[in-house]
């Protein structure tokens, strides 16, 4: 059953500043009329980021080093957490894959989530994300695993996905060792993690090997489609996640223009026709992130499959609005999370 929710709670000072109307919308500079859309706890930020937004240079392969640094500037040094950091072999002769776990060490048979970062496919790494991870693990008082999975365009998809399973069989494998109920492994990421998430639960139903609990996709990308051959709204993907970068990333995940009528359905999860049998999900986004209209309605192909998925549309959220965590509509998106996670992974 698709349970669907939309964030709506605001705080009293955000009350105070309410989504505007389409009268005073008219009046305003174009940055100010862009404002109506966000949430007013958002707001904020969003006009820092916009002048930012308007001087972007076009993504490119001559530009990509410099963008992985600025993306790694973005979310600040990495934590300095507890960790433990392993190498495990790769898949039928691939490069070795860097894992690392946080919260293990403790005995008995909790349950474990296999994460993957964020970056749009060809940026981002596993140690920059597991401060929120090592949060979100201390929660849900269970065992996490990060995957330093290859970038685009240094591997296509077939490349990224073999490392991903690679670290899912190492971690069911090992479940007993870790403390971890082989039972009860789910899987997470965020954007461009959120894809390579839904990859993994499709890639793991079809080699029926490994079972998933569950999945937890966070504004996942989808769909090679979304701003390329099918157009998006002027107001939806403006802020930091744009239908440029995203035939960018696309581009560079496929190893192939993107967004053309057949594409290869084992890299895009949105063009997978058969979704029975993958495990339950909880899927959310912000109603002006690019993603909102592929998520929604994988969402809404997952229930018609018969798989249990829980859908949240946080109204004015645009991409990765969930780094604001001083706000209370991150703090209800995030406790909406948790509360998906716990049931997926039997949690009382």
């Amino acid at each position: 059953m698709l349970r669907r929710s939309v964030i709506k709670g605001l705080s009293a000072a955000a009350a105070s500043v309410p989504f505007i109307s389409a009268k005073t919308v008219l009046a305003q500079s174009p940055d100010e009329a862009y404002l109506a859309y966000v949430h007013p706890e958002l707001r904020p930020m969003a006009k820092q980021f916009l002048p930012m937004l308007r001087n972007q240079t076009p993504p490119s392969l001559a530009n990509l080093k410099r963008d992985r640094l600025m993306v790694e500037q973005y979310g600040g040094p990495p934590a300095e957490v507890p960790h433990e950091k392993r190498v495990i072999a790769g898949r039928d002769g691939a490069p070795p894959v860097t894992i690392y776990i946080v919260n293990g060490g403790k005995a008995g048979t909790r349950p474990a989530l296999l994460h993957m970062h964020g970056g749009g496919f060809t940026s981002g790494s596993a140690r920059g994300s597991l401060g929120g991870l090592l949060k979100t693990a201390q929660e849900l008082d269970c065992l996490a695993v990060s995957v330093e999975y290859r970038l685009a365009p240094e591997t296509t998809y077939r490349g990224s996905v073999e490392d991903n399973y690679a670290a899912l069989k190492w971690l069911h494998g090992n479940a007993r060792s870790l403390g971890v109920d082989p039972a009860r492994i789910g899987i997470m990421g965020e954007s461009a993690g959120g894809g390579h998430a839904a990859l993994l639960a499709i890639t793991a139903r079809d080699r029926g090997e490994i079972p998933v609990a569950f999945q937890c996709l966070i504004y996942p990308m989808l769909d090679d489609r979304t701003g390329t051959s099918r157009k998006v709204p002027a107001h939806i993907g403006r802020l930091l996640w744009t239908p440029m970068s995203n035939r960018f990333g696309w581009q560079c995940f496929l190893g192939r223009t993107p967004g053309l009528a057949s594409g290869p359905i084992a890299g895009v999860p949105a063009r997978v026709q058969n979704l029975n049998g993958l495990p339950p999900m909880f899927i959310g986004v912000g109603s002006i992130d690019l993603f909102v209209d592929e998520d929604v309605d994988y969402a809404q192909r997952l229930n018609a499959a018969g798989v249990t998925t829980e859908l949240v549309v946080v109204p004015g959220a645009y991409h990765g609005f969930d780094a604001q965590t001083d706000t209370k509509v991150v703090s209800q998106f995030n406790a909406a999370k948790i509360a998906a996670l716990k049931l997926g992974l039997g949690i009382a």
